[in-house]
């Protein structure tokens, strides 16, 4: 029996212990809470639950939560920092751990409810783009994986600051204390800075960059390389189908046919010409605009009534709502051309290679510009600009103004311009004071017009000059209307009146907004067509009604045309993960 006793107090003294170490471990943790970081870091979590510019999944939702959080807390230690630096009064211990406790309880308790409430805040910009509401937001998942990237980043944080201390220690040797932690955080910030931006970015960049190549370069049975020797890709043509890519290969493929012009018009139509050059069809982006003006020529794309020089976006895609409705517009007598310039998605290119496919597209304009000025004006096509995304911000780089001046190209369409485009920037900032920032309007409109989904009016206005640009983007559209400032200013396009389809619950918080935009912009063209990044057929006929003027098209037939195109619809509409 006494064996047996001392076996039970053995094992009470046991457990005694291990409730001792857990709560040991409980008042370490409370202990190394910082409060003010807490209050921070929760209020600016409650905010990042408020909507953005567009639906966001609970995987989203939690990723700029715990980012925000993160934020906020970081901004709590730097002020608990400063106030221990100067040597302002702070609480004992055993008060300052029941402060944390308290704070602990009052941030659970404020953030919960919020959790609930994110789903009628998603469900205000999910009604505006017609889809159907949430019946719940999956709170729990959302707070886990905000609570992930949270202790992520902290773990990193903690990193830093012990290489900090660490480098520190061997520069104190040598160098005064305080230099020593200045040069300490210099070297560890630009360690890090180091590591992220050249290692971990551009592993991260090729990995992408080798995962879309290898998807352009997949071969689809369902696209078959044409027997019209007049087709890119063809056997006659200078372009192989193979180096074609899979974007270029259904641009080719795609499209409307004779059958099908001939059957809406009512009257004979053509076969629109479309030439495109892959990315692998020649070595340097010159070669590259060589070969497509020589395919041009090949195909007597130079015969049409109009010309258009497409820019790609970052995958080397084209809209199809773009060019199918300008193709019917002009009953097929119209040729486009492009050149692809990357394999990388335009959102991953813009966030980290803005720049990319400029000398591709300046490339492309300068040789097709330069043998069409050659041209008699009164025997060559009306020349014209089109881009999307990235594409949009190239194709705008692609002409220099002062040098086609005295014999200009007819115009441009510009759909969903990136925040970075400098002429996009320039006019809507010099914009009329009267007129919102999310649909400008420029000095008198005789140059450069704004339009979205529901701005027809502002493409009817008389006076057009002899170019004609027009800008279609949609103020939920965070490519566009993304900014680095909303890190610490509101954006103008938050004033009133807002957009047709911006949540009405949009407010700006500092630091959160930013986040917010930041995850927006990857699931931009996930969006419902009509809004986002996804632009529809409708307003593409509208906007290109103003720009290229096409003949003989009454206020009924335009909308048998759109009538058309919400009947048929579009697979590749909508469908832009590879963008």
């Amino acid at each position: 029996m006494s064996r047996i006793a001392e076996t039970m107090v053995g094992q009470e003294r046991a457990s005694k212990g291990e409730r001792e170490m857990a709560f040991q471990r409980v008042g370490g943790i409370v202990t190394s809470v910082c409060a003010p970081g807490l209050l921070l870091g929760t209020l600016m979590f409650v905010a990042s639950l408020t909507p953005s510019l567009l639906p966001r999944t609970p995987l989203m939702e939690g990723v700029v939560s715990g980012l925000s959080f993160f934020a906020g807390y970081g901004i709590g230690v730097v002020i608990r920092w400063i106030w221990t630096f100067l040597e302002l009064p702070v609480p004992e211990s055993s008060v300052s751990r029941r402060i944390r406790i308290i704070v602990l309880i009052v941030c659970g308790a404020t953030a919960l409810p919020f959790l609930w409430l994110a789903v009628a805040w998603q469900n205000s910009i999910r009604s505006l783009m017609e889809l159907a509401p949430l019946d719940e937001g999956q709170p729990l998942y959302v707070a886990l994986v905000a609570l992930a990237v949270f202790a992520a980043l902290v773990t990193i944080a903690r990193l830093f600051r012990l290489t900090i201390h660490a480098v520190s220690q061997r520069l104190k040797q040598v160098i005064p204390r305080r230099l020593a932690y200045v040069l300490g955080f210099a070297i560890s910030a630009a360690l890090f800075w180091s590591i992220a931006s050249g290692l971990l970015l551009r592993a991260g960049l090729r990995m992408a960059d080798s995962s879309y190549q290898q998807l352009d370069a997949l071969v689809e049975d369902i696209v078959q390389k044409p027997p019209d020797p007049s087709k890119t890709g063809s056997m006659a043509s200078l372009v192989s189908w193979e180096n074609l890519g899979r974007t270029g290969r259904r641009f080719v493929s795609s499209g409307p046919s004779v059958e099908d012009l001939t059957a809406f018009l009512g009257e004979d139509a053509v076969a629109p010409i479309r030439v495109y050059v892959g990315l692998n069809s020649a070595e340097t982006p010159e070669e590259q605009a060589k070969l497509a003006l020589e395919e041009l020529k090949r195909v007597n794309a130079f015969d049409r009534s109009v010309l258009i020089l497409v820019t790609p976006t970052g995958t080397g895609w084209i809209d199809p709502a773009a060019m199918d409705t300008v193709e019917y517009l002009h009953r097929g007598d119209i040729a486009s051309v492009a050149v692809q310039y990357s394999y990388l998605a335009s959102w991953l290119a813009l966030l980290t290679e803005p720049d990319y496919g400029v000398e591709t597209a300046r490339a492309l304009f300068s040789e097709v510009y330069g043998y069409w000025t050659t041209l008699p004006q009164d025997q060559r096509p009306k020349l014209y600009l089109h881009g999307l995304s990235l594409g949009a911000l190239n194709s705008d780089l692609s002409a220099d103004l002062f040098d086609a001046i005295g014999d200009p190209f007819h115009g441009a369409l510009w759909s969903g311009p990136p925040f970075s485009s400098e002429t996009w920037r320039a006019a809507t900032k010099g914009r009329q004071p009267d007129s919102p920032a999310w649909l400008p309007r420029f000095r008198d409109s005789s140059v450069i017009r704004f339009t979205n989904q529901h701005a027809l009016p502002s493409l009817l206005n008389p006076a057009w000059g002899p170019m004609r640009i027009v800008y279609l983007q949609y103020a939920s559209d965070p490519i566009t209307f993304f900014e680095p400032q909303a890190l610490y200013r509101p954006p103008d396009w938050l004033d009133n009146p807002r957009g047709p389809d911006v949540s009405p619950h949009l407010r700006w918080f500092p630091v959160v907004t930013f986040f917010q935009l930041i995850i927006d912009m990857p699931a931009s063209t996930w969006a419902p067509v009509g809004y986002g990044h996804v632009y529809a057929p409708d307003d593409y006929i509208d906007a290109w009604l103003a720009v290229t003027a096409p003949s003989g098209w009454s206020s009924e037939d335009v909308d048998r045309l759109k009538s058309r195109f919400k009947q048929s619809g579009n697979p590749e509409t909508g469908v832009q993960a590879a963008r």
